[in-house]
């Protein structure tokens, strides 16, 4: 018998019948989204790694084997933050002794349409002193210096290195590349810039002082007796065999992967506060260390955090003749600035 609640059921039953068809295809759209957004970050990931394997130093680091922190030159390997296990800033310099060094460094990479932006970060859990009257106020647990290069979009696959500029303790340093047409703007150029063939392709080469670390480019920094030799790699994370081992693979390590050195910046383990301001804690002796997004040169006119952050800025302020020049990003993301141009989370 067909009545009211006869047709209210069938209405009901084809209602649902209608629902459940928009809600499957609905999850099967919003699947293929996911998995083209997953395959296009995970293509975007690839295309940065490669592009920070082509421009990463040749990097070396010089060792001093003597005095009571150095444990025989270990204190002067570059290795992961997380070097023993966590991501726990204040038992690096204990963990220092027991843990392997395996080498490794941070990278990022910020776009325009005219440039890449590509920051290098070398870690070393102790940045220390053999001088007895430094014992205190000459060393601190946790140290993080490194490189920013300016690579210019030529119609090659990777560009063309055009600028450098370096991080050495609380200084910034800018190397220019010999014969380029890219000159000094509002700081002066400290150095030329050195390449050396590595894989067949010429990499820019640095180095990194004993004991404070300190980071310019070759030969401003050099080895000076016992040092080691990096070459960068996307999968190996090599451990020296002395304090004198010429070849060693260190493993670049994306800042933005997941779980990784951005995604801690809220880690009061790791970070003083819980603004993301990127101070390394410390347990040992005075002074500190900052992540990329926190390094600052006081006397120069970009900001804090800006050679990072902000790299377009800073290179433009510091050099001039570097033809077309964009400013604008299409991929920040210490701005919240995706590959597709879209603003990403910030967890």
């Amino acid at each position: 018998m067909f009545n009211k609640f006869t047709f209210s059921l069938r209405s009901t039953a084809l209602l649902s019948l209608v629902l459940f068809a928009v809600t499957a295809c609905s999850d099967s759209e919003f699947q293929r989204i996911e998995e083209t957004a997953a395959d296009a970050q995970g293509s975007a990931a690839a295309v940065e790694a490669n592009l920070a394997l082509r421009w990463a130093p040749v990097h070396y680091q010089d060792t001093d084997v003597t005095g009571t922190y150095s444990l025989t030159g270990k204190s002067d390997y570059i290795t992961a933050i997380n070097f023993d296990g966590d991501w726990n800033a204040t038992n690096n310099w204990n963990n220092t002794a027991n843990a392997a060094a395996a080498a490794h460094c941070y990278y990022s990479v910020v776009e325009t349409s005219t440039h890449w932006f590509i920051v290098y970060a070398f870690f070393h859990p102790r940045d220390w002193s053999d001088n007895p009257f430094e014992y205190y106020l000459g060393q601190h647990e946790n140290d993080l210096e490194g490189v920013l290069t300016c690579i210019q979009k030529d119609g090659s696959t990777y560009g063309k290195l055009v600028a450098a500029v370096t991080v050495a303790h609380s200084d910034f340093y800018s190397f220019l590349p010999a014969g380029g047409s890219v000159q000094a703007n509002q700081e002066d150029v400290d150095g030329t810039l050195s390449f050396e063939n590595y894989n067949g392709e010429a990499h820019p080469v640095t180095a990194q002082e004993a004991k404070g670390h300190g980071l310019k480019a070759n030969p401003y920094y050099k080895i000076n007796g016992d040092g080691i030799g990096y070459y960068p790699s996307l999968t190996v994370a090599e451990v020296p065999s002395n304090a004198n081992d010429r070849d060693v693979k260190y493993k670049l390590v994306n800042i933005f992967e997941a779980g990784g050195l951005w995604d801690q910046r809220f880690n009061t383990a790791l970070f003083n506060g819980t603004d993301g301001g990127g101070s390394f804690k410390s347990s040992f002796g005075s002074g500190g260390a900052n992540a990329p997004w926190a390094w600052d040169d006081g006397n120069d006119l970009p900001g804090w955090g800006e050679l990072a952050t902000n790299p377009a800025r800073l290179i433009d302020v510091y050099y001039k003749n570097l033809g077309n020049f964009d400013l604008n990003y299409s991929n920040n993301r210490y701005r919240g600035i995706s590959t597709s141009g879209v603003i990403a989370q910030n967890n």
